[in-house]
């Protein structure tokens, strides 16, 4: 259980809603953990129930069916959702897609959405990533090109987070491809809609319980009134919400480096070896301080920068360090976790087995960590 005694980001009713997310984990997705991995998908079911309980979308405005709340209730989910060591899609619909229909939605749209995104019966995806275009989102190539008073879609995403539940998918694509980042326009699909469909659900290294999924578009025809926001503003719409994004990646890393340094602890202390307890060999011992020294600083780091963020004020730079560095600190946890469990730790029997293959992608998504470096060195 992470402790949470020290934390300065949260107040009362923060951690209030921390005991119900354990409380409804405890009883929902705890227990079917393994069955979500093997399944590579989390039932809809789940999203019901952590719907019923208040978990999803929780900033979403009380008139378009949430509860109003601040992001930090956002952050306290995603911390126990990456500490239990799941990888369920709650958190993309938490933090990225809520936000974009909130923000930039017309009313008609939040009021289409957003109510069914907080009761869980609808599940939504952002699609930006292309075969041949990754991190740098400029170089989309599927188009929606205007037919009267309609957009045909044409193109391919892959490794879209919630591909496989999607009821709805925001797709990024170029509405005018000759005015380059200045032509991307953000179009709402529903899943329904002719000439949408899904790939395969992705066999990933690792988080294999969220469904990561190809989609492709066939002369998709939608009606201009799905446009998300402004037309020809898409990329300003994504780089708008960037400092979130990657700030969600930043605290659900932290709470795993720490779930990885806990388990590290616990095995160690069990473990014998010549005699005495793996724990009581020096190696150990400084291995661990080591660790711990750098999750008091991530942690304290990390409440600084929720704290900036409700304030409004964290910068895309900011926000692009705090995800490159703790990114960086859970690989490290977990690989040293990992190797302090000797061959147990390459068993997934064991829970650091997952947690070390779910860390991988984490320097990759969002922005790949050399592109958080480039986006930082901008700043100096």
């Amino acid at each position: 259980m992470l402790d949470t005694s020290k934390r300065t980001a949260y107040n009362e009713d923060h951690e209030a809603f921390r005991d119900t997310v354990r409380k409804v984990f405890a009883q929902h997705l705890t227990p079917y953990l393994d069955e979500h991995e093997e399944k590579g998908i989390v039932p809809r079911e789940t999203w019901k129930a952590m719907g019923e309980a208040g978990l999803l979308c929780p900033t979403v405005s009380e008139e378009n069916g949430g509860l109003g709340l601040d992001f930090g209730f956002n952050c306290v989910l995603c911390e126990e959702l990456s500490y239990l060591g799941s990888s369920a899609g709650f958190t993309l619909q938490n933090d990225i897609t809520a936000n974009y229909f909130q923000r930039l939605g017309t009313e008609e749209q939040r009021q289409k959405y957003l109510p069914g995104m907080v009761s869980g019966d609808i599940i939504t995806a952002i699609a930006m990533t292309e075969p041949g275009a990754g991190s740098d989102l400029q170089g989309i190539r599927t188009t929606a090109v205007e037919d009267g008073n309609h957009l045909v879609i044409n193109g391919s995403k892959t490794y879209i987070t919630n591909g496989q539940n999607a009821d709805c998918v925001i797709v990024v694509a170029k509405t005018d491809p000759s005015q380059g980042a200045k032509g991307t326009t953000l179009v709402l699909v529903d899943a329904d809609t002719p000439g949408f469909e899904r790939g395969r659900n992705l066999d990933k290294i690792g988080q294999h319980s969220a469904d990561t999924s190809e989609l492709f578009f066939n002369d998709c025809r939608v009606p201009k009134t799905n446009i998300l926001g402004g037309e020809g503003r898409g990329f300003v719409h994504l780089m708008e919400e960037l400092p979130q994004e990657r700030l969600g990646i930043a605290v659900a890393a932290q709470a795993g480096a720490q779930r990885a340094f806990d388990e590290a602890v616990k095995f160690t202390k069990d473990r014998k070896a010549f005699g005495k307890t793996v724990f009581e060999f020096q190696n150990t011992k400084f291995t661990l301080a080591d660790l711990k020294a750098k999750l008091q600083v991530g942690w304290a780091h990390l409440d600084w920068a929720i704290s900036r963020h409700l304030k409004g004020e964290l910068t895309t730079d900011e926000a692009s360090a705090a995800k490159l560095w703790h990114t960086d600190l859970q690989w490290e946890a977990c690989d040293t976790a990992l190797q302090l469990h000797g061959g147990a730790g390459y068993m997934n029997e064991y829970a650091i087995a997952r947690l070390w293959r779910d860390a991988r992608v984490t320097r990759i998504f969002g922005g790949t960590n050399e592109i958080m470096k480039e986006v930082i060195s901008r700043s100096i």
